[in-house]
C-alpha cells in the first residue's frame, strides 16, 4: 500500500491538471473574410439580379453562374487558358518548398483558424452552397459542414502520427539495420473537383494537401464557381493569418481545357467526378506519369432483409436517395428487399416521399432543392420512361412547392419504381437523382448477386436485425465501402479511405490511405547500432569471389530461413568453416598464387 498511494496520488492530479487544461480555451485567432458580393441582402442592382438563360453549348472564354432554383444570374468567372494554368501551378510550386518546411504547430493551427471560421458562419457556407447548387440548408449542413468539421478534428487528433516516420521490421538477414517508412511532400497536387459539395470537395484534398506539406491547385466544377471562389477566400485569409507563403493554394475556373493543363502540370491529380472524364484524365496523366486518384461515379445498392425494422429503414433508404435532390456522393440507387417485408416497405417509402416537398431552397419550407445541371432533368425524366417501357409501375411520386415559371425545368419529383429489373436503364445507369428503384428479391444470394451485377463499385448499405447475416452479405459485396445496418455512416469516419473499385475508380482519399497518397513514400535503411556496428560484405563474396563464394551463400540462406532448427544450426557450422578457412594463411596464399 505505501508503493500504491503515492502513484494513485499522482495520476489523480495528473488528470486533475489535464482536466483544467481542457477548460481553457485554445488561442485561436479570428479571420474576416469579405463577403460583401455574395451576400443577398436584397439590394442587389438591377443588371446582376436578372433571370439567367444559358445557353447551349459551351463557352470558351467565361464561366457563367446562376442559382439553379431561381436561375437568378450570379456572375461570371473566366476560362483559363494553358499558359495561365501553368502559371499558377508554378506560383503554387514556389510557395510550397517554403511551406515543406513548415511545422505541424503552424499546420494544426491553420486547421484551427478554419475550424473556426466554418463553426461560426456554418449559415453562410451553406447559403452560398445553396444558392449555387440548388441543395437545401439542412443538407449542406449535412454534406458540407459535418463532413469537414470531422475531417479537421481528425487531421488535428492524429494528422502529425501518420505522417511521421513509421519503423519497421528489418527481417533475419538485416538485424543490425534500422528500417523505416518517410513521409514527404509530392509537391503541387492538382485536383479537379464536382459540384455536389462544392464546399466539402474543395475542403478535403486541401487539408489533405496541406497539412502533408505540399501546395495544391483546385480545378472547381463550372457549374459550381461562384460557391467555389468564395470558399477559396476563406482558406487564403486562414493561410495569411499563420504567416503561410502566398499562392499555396490556388482555385481555377474553366472548362476540359483549364482542366488537361492542370494535370499537365503538377505531381498528382485527384479527380471527382464522371468515369467517361475520368479515362480522359489517366490518358492525360500517362504523359508525365503522375499518380492518380479518381473517384467516379456510384450506382450503391441498398439490401433490406426480411427481418428489419421496416418503418425505420424506409426512412434511411428515402434519405439516401433523396439527399440534396440527388446531388449526392455515394448515394444508394439501387434498393434490393426481401419479397415477405416488399409490400409494406413499398408502402412505407410511398408514405414518406408522398410528404417531400421539392422547392427552391431559400424560398421557404421544402425537403429537397433543385437539380444543378442544366437538362438533367431530361436525362432522369427519360430514365423513368425508359422503365415504364419495360414493365416498371410508378409507386408514388413527391410534390412541388413554390416554383418560378423561370425554374420550372430545374426540379424533378421525388418518385418510386416498382416492378423494376436489371434491363432497365434507371438499375444500370447512375442516375444521380431523386429516384427510387425497389427491386423484390427472394434470398440473400439473389440479392448479392444482383448487387454485385453492375459496372459500379463505390458503397453499399445491408439491413437485417441479425448484424452477422447483415456483415456477411456486406463482405461479399465488390465496392469499396460498406455500411451496417446504417447508410454513409463511413465517410463521418474519417480515419476510414474513401473510395471505389471498377467505374467507380481506384486509390482513396480520406483516412490515413488518403493523407499518405499526398506524399513521396520513402523507405528508408540505416545501420541499428552506428557506428560501432557496420555493414561488411563478407571475405568469400567481395571481388574478387572465392572458388568456394556459391557455397558460402548458400548455407547462409539455409541458416537464416531454414524450416528446422537442426538445419539451421547444421548450415551455421558451414558458413562457419568457409569464413574460417577463407581467412587462414593457406588461403590467402592460395589466391595471391593465383
Amino acid at each position: 500500500m505505501a508503493f500504491w498511494w503515492p502513484l494513485l496520488v499522482l495520476l489523480f492530479a495528473y488528470a486533475i491538471c489535464r482536466f483544467l487544461l481542457m477548460l481553457i480555451p485554445p488561442n485561436v485567432p479570428s479571420i474576416d473574410v469579405d463577403v460583401s458580393d455574395v451576400v443577398d441582402d436584397g439590394n442587389q442592382t438591377k443588371e446582376n439580379s436578372f433571370i439567367y438563360i444559358p445557353t447551349r453549348g459551351r463557352q470558351t472564354d467565361k464561366v457563367q453562374c446562376y442559382e439553379p432554383a431561381t436561375m437568378k444570374y450570379l456572375g461570371f468567372f473566366p476560362a483559363l487558358k494553358p499558359d495561365e494554368v501553368r502559371e499558377r501551378v508554378e506560383q503554387a510550386r514556389k510557395a510550397q518548398e517554403i511551406w515543406a518546411k513548415s511545422t505541424f504547430k503552424q499546420r494544426r493551427q491553420f486547421l484551427r483558424i478554419l475550424l473556426k471560421y466554418i463553426i461560426e458562419h456554418q449559415d453562410l457556407i451553406c447559403e452560398i452552397s445553396s444558392r449555387d447548387t440548388g441543395k437545401t440548408m439542412i443538407d449542406a449542413s449535412l454534406g458540407e459542414i459535418m463532413t469537414t468539421c470531422e475531417k479537421i478534428h481528425w487531421l488535428l487528433s492524429e494528422g502529425e502520427k501518420w505522417l511521421k516516420p513509421e519503423y519497421r521490421s528489418s527481417g533475419k538477414s538485416m538485424l543490425h539495420k534500422r528500417s523505416k517508412v518517410e513521409y514527404h511532400p509530392l509537391g503541387v497536387i492538382g485536383a479537379i473537383v464536382s459540384w455536389n459539395y462544392p464546399f466539402h470537395n474543395i475542403f478535403n484534398p486541401m487539408l489533405a494537401a496541406v497539412f502533408s506539406g505540399n501546395g495544391i491547385v483546385i480545378k472547381v466544377s463550372e457549374h459550381a464557381s461562384w460557391s467555389g471562389c468564395f470558399y477559396f477566400r476563406i482558406i487564403q485569409t486562414a493561410l495569411a493569418a499563420v504567416g503561410a507563403p502566398e499562392n499555396l493554394v490556388d482555385v481555377i475556373t474553366g472548362f476540359a481545357e483549364t482542366g488537361e493543363a492542370l494535370v499537365s502540370s503538377v505531381d498528382k491529380i485527384i479527380f471527382v467526378g464522371s468515369p467517361g472524364v475520368g479515362k480522359k484524365i489517366m490518358r492525360k496523366a500517362s504523359e508525365t506519369l503522375i499518380p492518380v486518384t479518381l473517384e467516379l461515379g456510384g450506382k450503391d445498392a441498398f439490401i433490406v432483409c426480411e427481418d428489419v425494422d421496416v418503418e425505420h429503414v424506409a426512412q434511411v433508404a428515402v434519405r439516401a436517395a433523396l439527399q440534396s435532390s440527388g446531388q449526392n456522393c455515394a448515394g444508394a440507387e439501387r434498393f434490393y428487399v426481401h419479397r415477405d417485408v416488399y409490400n409494406s416497405f413499398v408502402a412505407q417509402v410511398v408514405k414518406i416521399v408522398k410528404s417531400v416537398t421539392a422547392g427552391p431552397p431559400l424560398a421557404g419550407k421544402c425537403d429537397m432543392g433543385a437539380i444543378c445541371m442544366q437538362d438533367h432533368a431530361e436525362k432522369l425524366q427519360s430514365l423513368v420512361i425508359d422503365a415504364l417501357d419495360k414493365g416498371a409501375e410508378i409507386a408514388g411520386r413527391g410534390r412541388f412547392g413554390n416554383l418560378g415559371t423561370d425554374a420550372v425545368d430545374q426540379f424533378f419529383p421525388p418518385t418510386v419504381l416498382v416492378n423494376v429489373n436489371h434491363s432497365m436503364l434507371i438499375m444500370q445507369e447512375e442516375a444521380f437523382g431523386p429516384i427510387m428503384p425497389i427491386m423484390k428479391v427472394s434470398s440473400d444470394e439473389e440479392a448479392i448477386r444482383l448487387a454485385n451485377d453492375s459496372r459500379f463499385g463505390l458503397g453499399c448499405a445491408v439491413f437485417s436485425r441479425s448484424q452477422s447475416r447483415a456483415r456477411r452479405i456486406a463482405s461479399q459485396l465488390h465496392c469499396g465501402i460498406a455500411a451496417v445496418n446504417d447508410f454513409a455512416s463511413n465517410y463521418m469516419c474519417q480515419s476510414l479511405p474513401f473510395g471505389g473499385v471498377k467505374d467507380s475508380g481506384f486509390g482513396r482519399f480520406a483516412g490515413i490511405e488518403g493523407l499518405r497518397a499526398c506524399c513521396l513514400v520513402k523507405s528508408v535503411v540505416e545501420d541499428r547500432w552506428w557506428p560501432y556496428v557496420k555493414t561488411k560484405i563478407p571475405k568469400p563474396i567481395q571481388y574478387p569471389v572465392a572458388d568456394h563464394a556459391f557455397e558460402f551463400q548458400q548455407s547462409l540462406v539455409e541458416t537464416l530461413y531454414g524450416l528446422n532448427i537442426w538445419d539451421r544450426l547444421r548450415a551455421l557450422v558451414n558458413v562457419i568453416k568457409v569464413l574460417t578457412e577463407h581467412n587462414s594463411p593457406s588461403a590467402g596464399t592460395s589466391r595471391r598464387s593465383d
